[in-house]
């Protein structure tokens, strides 16, 4: 999407984890073809213009995105349980982790995005995360109930 706004040339984006083999497999961009339906009904859904399919080749059972679709990634490993913020970020996503965090580990998580978030930058969680009982909570608004997407007030 950011390529086909003209955008992915401007953007620098961090892409974490706490397991260093998750981080080797993004990088590679190299995963199953299994969920390729739904991942491209995802895309379409999003707003995607192009033919889903011009951004990976596919071989035997897997897929291969293009390596120019990752030049603006910087693939870090980070512990949300441990680490501290290391940037301001316009947007942070993190679907579907929290949940398997206990209450006090979700609120350190969440002040560490608190104060990772630039003024009025974007937070998206899980379907089944929330901000509702945080103690940051007051800070946002909703922009996409549906979605989980929060915008950090001024």
């Amino acid at each position: 999407m950011l390529e086909e706004e003209g955008l992915l040339s401007r953007t620098k984006i961090y892409a974490t984890d706490i397991n260093q083999k998750v981080l080797r497999q993004a990088k590679d961009g190299i995963f199953s073809a299994t969920h390729m339906t739904a991942y491209t009904a995802a895309y379409y859904a999003a707003g995607g213009k192009r033919d889903f399919a011009e951004y990976y080749t596919s071989n035997y059972g897997s897929v291969k995105f293009n390596s120019s679709l990752v030049k603006n990634v910087v693939f870090y490993p980070h512990n949300l349980a441990t680490d501290t913020s290391f940037n301001e970020f316009h947007l942070i996503v993190c679907r579907n982790v929290l949940i398997y965090f206990n209450r006090a580990l979700q609120e350190r998580v969440y002040q560490l995005f608190d104060e990772s978030l630039v003024s009025l930058g974007y937070l998206a969680l899980g379907k089944k995360e929330t901000l509702a009982m945080s103690e940051i909570s007051s800070k946002y608004n909703f922009v996409d109930k549906n979605n989980r997407i929060y915008r950090k007030n001024s």
